[in-house]
């Protein structure tokens, strides 16, 4: 099986490979065999996992070992009960095991949660009572709060990675005592590309989270894009992230298409980003390919590039990227950073290239084959290139979401006739490159003006002194809103005279129109867990 095989970009530049794609996805697609049990009947040897201690230790796990683990779990999770469209919760942070459990939920038709270790209680109680999860995969650091949380729930198992037992608590099973009691041959559910496979809840920075449904086939959707940013992986790369593999940037921009090419993936449990360390791991793993959040990015960029790095190819999303920081990849990490833009909902359908000749700085890049997207107005009808509309996409996407976990209401409201909504504003220039101007609720109206934030916060990046910032709208009697920047200086930065320097670049490199009113120096902003800023806290702050 080569890798070049299952790739779904045709060969070729950028215009044949627009006009020679073509979706195909199987009817009786499954993410569990495809990343897992099919490569370990090709090769059960390959290597799957590598997984890095913080201590540096290094396990390497085969295709053929997380083949026969998923199915160990898989016998066990359905000795504990779980059947087809059952809730499987998954709180761990990136190890094999996390793996394991994915896909042994599958082989059963069961339905993934990922759960982000560094949820409190309320947020797990939220997630595992509103999707009804039957039974949970964790360790003994978060064993305690998940018992917690699913007290009241359908939560009636817990299979910790850990040394805890059953007669510490009752619900508790241990994990190599569920591995070592499933015994004989196990026969997975059937599932198919339309079977629910992955439960996914937003962020909820507006509102309580909501649970995105999606099926089998959202894998497929999603490799498109990853072949974009990654300069069509190939044999001999390795891929890592920082990203979280409970959130769908670090699962399905990286983790899942690369077992899928059948890849080894670094795993690293990272409690807090760590830029030279991250650059160590980089090094040492011989990491090729990555998805990189926007945020570590600009963290690396403060550090020093040790010598002897493989990096080929980057990917970033979740926040807009600026020609600096593109630049910087270049020059110091001798590789392309190529950009992607989705959400939880519809993922990866515009992304940049500079392999296929799509990469513009200050875009996102374009639409990716298979995907239409376009910006529309209030009444879902297209604008024309150069006005500002809300980013949408074209239903029947095979990355497109199911619909919002019981809240059908919801999910009705997300589309308007033949288009999802995204929520974003962006604006498309003639030659199809879409840039992101703004959530809708992140844009600024000052004097008549409306501004979206993002080249703001791209030009303060780019001065030397600036790792990271962000620019909202305070209230004014005059103008309604003024905008203001906050600043995160690098260490040793003074303070003294950089405001005024700061407003002066954006008044030339942008227009004196969306300069900075206020500029205000913060240690760090407010971000999501996923890394994108929160602007509305800021906002509040005013």
């Amino acid at each position: 099986m080569q890798i070049s095989d299952l790739r779904t970009l045709p060969e070729g530049d950028w215009a044949s490979v627009t006009s020679n794609f073509r979706w195909r996805v199987p009817v009786d697609f499954s993410m569990a065999r495809a990343c897992c049990d099919d490569w370990a009947a090709f090769d059960a040897d390959r290597t799957a996992i590598i997984d890095v201690s913080e201590d540096g230790t290094r396990a390497v796990w085969s295709f053929g070992r997380l083949k026969d683990a998923s199915d160990r779990l898989a016998a066990a999770m359905r000795a504990l009960g779980v059947i087809k469209g059952d809730r499987v919760a998954i709180l761990l942070s990136q190890c094999p095991e996390v793996m394991v459990a994915h896909f042994a939920a599958m082989k059963l038709g069961a339905i993934v949660l990922p759960l982000f270790t560094l949820f409190g209680e309320d947020a797990l109680a939220f997630r595992l009572a509103d999707s009804g999860a039957v039974l949970a995969v964790t360790d003994d650091v978060h064993v305690d709060k998940l018992v917690s949380a699913g007290a009241g729930s359908a939560l009636h198992s817990i299979v910790t990675t850990g040394v805890r037992s059953a007669a510490q608590a009752p619900r508790v099973v241990a994990w190599d005592a569920a591995m070592s009691g499933a015994t004989g041959a196990f026969r997975a559910e059937a599932v198919g590309a339309e079977d629910a496979a992955v439960l996914i809840y937003t962020s909820g920075t507006t509102g309580a989270p909501k649970g995105a449904l999606h099926a089998h086939r959202f894998l497929l959707g999603h490799l498109p894009s990853v072949e974009m940013v990654l300069e069509r992986p190939r044999a001999g790369d390795v891929a890592w992230t920082p990203a979280d593999w409970a959130w769908i940037g670090g699962l399905m921009d990286l983790a899942m298409p690369t077992l899928y090419f059948g890849l080894p993936l670094v795993s690293q449990r990272m409690r807090k980003f760590d830029p030279e360390a991250a650059f160590h791991l980089i090094r040492d793993e011989r990491v090729s390919v990555m998805f990189l959040p926007p945020t570590a990015l600009k963290l690396m960029r403060q550090g020093t590039v040790p010598q002897g790095l493989s990096v080929r190819a980057i990917g970033s999303g979740g926040e807009s990227l600026g020609a600096d920081l593109l630049a910087w990849g270049v020059n110091e990490l001798r590789a392309p950073i190529n950009e992607l833009y989705g959400q939880t909902e519809c993922n990866l359908v515009v992304s940049s290239s500079v392999g296929l000749g799509v990469s513009r700085p200050g875009t996102m890049g374009k639409p990716v084959p298979g995907h239409e997207v376009a910006i529309i107005d209030a009444a879902g009808d297209p604008v024309a290139p150069g006005e500002v509309g809300e980013i949408a996409v074209r239903r029947g996407d095979p990355v497109m979401f199911l619909g919002y976990w019981n809240l059908p209401e919801k999910t009705a409201d997300k589309y308007i006739g033949d288009w999802l909504k995204t929520g974003d504003l962006g604006r498309a220039d003639a030659d199809g490159y879409l840039t992101y101007v703004s959530r809708d609720d992140d844009v600024i109206t000052s004097a008549g003006y409306r501004i979206g934030p993002t080249e703001i916060e791209n030009c303060l990046i780019g001065d030397s002194d600036v790792v990271n910032a962000a620019a909202v709208g305070v209230p004014d009697p005059v103008r309604t809103e003024i905008v203001k920047a906050f600043v995160v200086l690098r260490q040793g930065a003074t303070q003294e005279g950089v405001a005024d320097r700061l407003v002066q670049r954006v008044r030339d490199r942008v227009s004196p129109h969306v300069a900075p009113r206020l500029v205000e120096f913060v240690d760090a902003l407010p971000v999501t867990a996923t890394g994108k800023v929160i602007r509305r806290t800021l906002r509040e702050r005013g």
